[in-house]
């Protein structure tokens, strides 16, 4: 089932285009990462869903409704970059008043807080949190409702790295439960792994898509074998490879991409002088790189 379409979605502030023509269609348990410069459009993409501000041209449709109409606030939920809450209020005090908003049943409150992680934290003042427990408050929030769509603006902003794995977890959770997620973030090595699909946006385009196997083929980066020769056998294994080039005990080669089949064989071809090997990929951050300068 699509939960999100996005045709030809535009806007424009007066002769500046912050969005120009981007398409996209989101399935229900997808879970897409957005990334992109500041000032690619990400923000304005999101606006545009949530029916904050309207489109200059195209149009949003979520699950066959319009953005900002009473099904969709009802469907899509929303975790902002920086959370802002009453100092004064309680963890619980907080999320009750989010539940009378969105009339669930403010017996959720307890649950949800358990479930990010705020459970002994509950009946403390917000203002004595840190920024990761405001964040993973602003998540208790988005989860009220079982929402079909999610849209997370930074969401791993402030946690630290074991809040970051039960983030993540509880993402997993909620794309089996078929709700379907964008992700908005500048911390490309964390959500290579997590997300099902990528979206690169420069300057208001959409300047590629799709998984990060995808995105590096069309990058094309060299690879790197690292080959860790056996005690005495360092002669033979640069024979092999005369490329190599020394890095400490081991040797590093570096090849096109088209050679790996190629490379491959040859290592297998020395496998009795071998400890070990490893074969390094280039990672999204290098990949984003890569399509942001031909985008430029």
């Amino acid at each position: 089932m699509t939960i999100l379409t996005l045709s030809r979605l535009t806007k424009s502030y007066g002769k500046a285009t912050a969005l120009n023509a981007v398409d996209l269609s989101l399935a229900a348990g997808e879970r897409v990462a957005l990334i992109g410069h500041n000032g690619a459009g990400k923000s304005t993409m999101m606006k545009l869903v949530l029916g904050l501000i309207t489109p200059s041209d195209g149009a949003v449709d979520i699950a066959g409704h319009a953005p900002g109409s009473p099904v969709a606030r009802a469907l899509t939920a929303y975790l902002p970059e920086n959370v802002a809450f009453h100092p004064a209020l309680t963890g619980r005090e907080q999320l009750t008043h989010y539940l009378r908003l969105r009339a669930a049943p403010v017996s959720q409150a307890k649950d949800l807080l358990a479930r990010v992680g705020l459970a002994d934290a509950a009946d403390r003042r917000i203002g004595t949190w840190s920024k990761g427990m405001r964040q993973r408050l602003g998540l208790a929030q988005a989860l009220i409702g079982t929402p079909r769509l999610m849209l997370l603006d930074e969401p791993t902003s402030g946690l630290d790295p074991v809040s970051r794995g039960e983030f993540y977890d509880l993402l997993d959770e909620l794309s089996a439960r078929g709700t379907a997620v964008i992700l908005s973030s500048h911390a490309l090595s964390e959500i290579e792994a997590k997300t099902d699909r990528v979206i690169v946006l420069s300057r208001g385009q959409k300047v590629a898509e799709g998984p990060v196997s995808v995105l590096r083929a069309q990058a094309a980066l060299p690879l790197t074998l690292i080959l860790y020769p056996r005690a005495g056998a360092a002669s033979r294994l640069v024979e092999a490879f005369p490329q190599a080039k020394p890095s400490g005990a081991a040797f590093s080669v570096t090849f096109a991409p088209s050679e790996k089949i190629a490379m491959t064989a040859r290592v297998a071809d020395v496998a009795d002088v071998l400890e070990d090997y490893e074969l390094i990929t280039a990672g999204l951050d290098e990949v984003y790189a890569s399509i942001s300068r031909r985008a430029a």
